[in-house]
């Protein structure tokens, strides 16, 4: 993690890290985070829960602030926020929800934790303590989403020296007002306050009978009877209407389902059985799921007819497009795909996972100069992701320049956590840079950085 500086935690004036403190800390944080847990890549994936929460963050009480929304690759039931506005919604959490509103609300609630400054509440809690224990608190909290809650809690405990009863009381009032300042953020954002408390009681109701097992979102986010009721009193406050699910938050959920089912013919069976449920937009939405399921067991022909007539019936539903082109791609014809990527893209110009996957039909089909144009352009409106720099990587190997190749590497390794990994593909860029005056100037500069960064951490540890 990055070495920061930060001011006396006892500071009277209540500054706890400047902006830029905050922010360096919340992007070291993400990146020790891919490092523990898989954060899903997939371009639409990305998209949706980063536009749900961009949505409900319009409507918080810092519009302003930066987000960055993301899903974990994990069946357990949790999500969680992290400094700098990094908020993590694990997959297991989504695919419990059964409408959109109960998915905002969780969201709603861990926009509020960051909003309500609650994070660095605990660090003013912990009186004066020393930098590196309040960071280990802090990173007890967070990386608690990942280990367990009680594990989280007892790291906490130590770190702080406080009593256990004190730090129970003290999260619980973070509970109420993020659940307080959530519905409001919920309302604001046209969805359903009542799906918070409906959401609540589900969650418990189904604990019932687990023993230990329990959600490590209930571990690190009690929920109590009191707290279902007093978030049912103040949803009643609220006008009732419908709030309609919006069609890409099912389809999302569906592809969820086949990429964290285990096996593509335990998917197709659950779709199979869930068919003959619900309005005709709902049974078109298994047929999406039962579509790429079948693409991942190879049925290709049945995939490619599903498919085809989902994309005349929603002919401005994006997912529908992508997975057409893909299953083209998962039979290995890229020239097809290829066509039905660029096609696509004058339907949905800028849009990210048809333009990383035309990239990766291009490559196929022996293209680099092109994909490399592609990417160029693509970055300059797009922050870069680990996937984004692999792919860069692999288009300049294409190209035969190994130089530039092994620097994508590295920054895709860096952002992933992995920073020995990175250092060793600048030490290869170097090597295959040549004469190359600003390749070299860039690799040194990533170097010195990188290497200080390494260094202050050991320090520290």
């Amino acid at each position: 993690m990055t070495h920061i500086e930060l001011p006396d935690i006892g500071d009277p004036t209540g500054v706890i890290m400047t902006a830029q403190q905050e922010t360096e800390l919340g992007e070291a944080f993400y990146r020790n985070l891919h490092a523990q847990m898989h954060i899903d890549a997939d371009p639409e994936i990305k998209n949706y829960i980063q536009s749900l929460g961009d949505r409900l963050a319009a409507n918080s009480d810092t519009p302003q602030q930066h987000f960055t929304f993301f899903v974990v690759d994990e069946n357990v039931i949790n999500a969680f926020a992290g400094p700098g506005g990094f908020i993590g919604v694990n997959s297991g959490l989504i695919l419990l929800t059964e409408q959109e509103s109960e998915l905002a609300s969780v969201v709603a609630h861990e926009i509020s934790h960051v909003t309500q400054r609650h994070l660095f509440q605990t660090f003013q809690a912990a009186t004066r303590m020393a930098i590196p224990s309040a960071l280990a608190m802090l990173g007890a909290a967070l990386i608690g989403a990942k280990a367990g809650g009680n594990g989280a809690m007892a790291a906490m405990m130590a770190a702080q020296g406080m009593s256990a009863q004190y730090q129970i009381n003290f999260t619980r009032d973070n509970e109420v007002e993020a659940d307080r300042v959530g519905m409001q953020i919920l309302s604001k954002s046209e969805f359903d306050p009542r799906a918070m408390p409906e959401f609540f009681e589900r969650m418990q109701q189904s604990t019932r009978f687990v023993g230990n097992h329990i959600p490590e979102f209930l571990l690190t986010h009690p929920v109590t009877t009191a707290r279902i009721s007093d978030t049912r009193d103040r949803s009643e406050h609220f006008d009732y209407r419908q709030y309609p699910d919006s069609l890409t938050y099912q389809v999302i959920r569906a592809k969820l389902r086949v990429l964290n089912s285990g096996s593509p013919r335990l998917a197709l069976e659950y779709f199979t059985t869930m068919f003959n449920r619900g309005t005709a937009q709902q049974q078109n939405v298994m047929n999406y799921g039962m579509a790429l399921a079948h693409a991942k067991l190879g049925q290709i022909d049945k995939a490619r007819t599903t498919l085809q007539k989902l994309v005349q019936q929603y002919p401005h539903q994006s997912q529908f497009m992508n997975a057409l082109a893909d299953t083209e791609m998962e039979a290995k014809n890229f020239t097809r795909a290829a066509q039905l990527y660029e096609g696509a893209l004058q339907r949905f110009p800028d849009n990210e996972a048809m333009t990383l996957s035309y990239v990766r039909a291009l490559l196929n089909t022996h293209q680099a100069s092109k994909a490399r144009t592609i990417l160029h352009q693509f970055t300059k409106h797009h922050t870069p992701d680990p996937d984004l720099y692999e792919l860069m990587a692999e288009t300049y190997s294409k190209l035969d320049n190994e130089g530039e190749s092994h620097r994508y590497y590295a920054e895709g390794y860096y952002l992933l956590g992995q920073t020995k990994q990175a250092l060793l593909q600048l030490q290869l860029a170097k090597r295959a840079s040549g004469n190359n005056f600003y390749l070299n100037a860039v690799l040194d500069e990533r170097m010195e950085q990188w290497k200080s960064e390494e260094m202050a951490q050991k320090d520290k540890d």
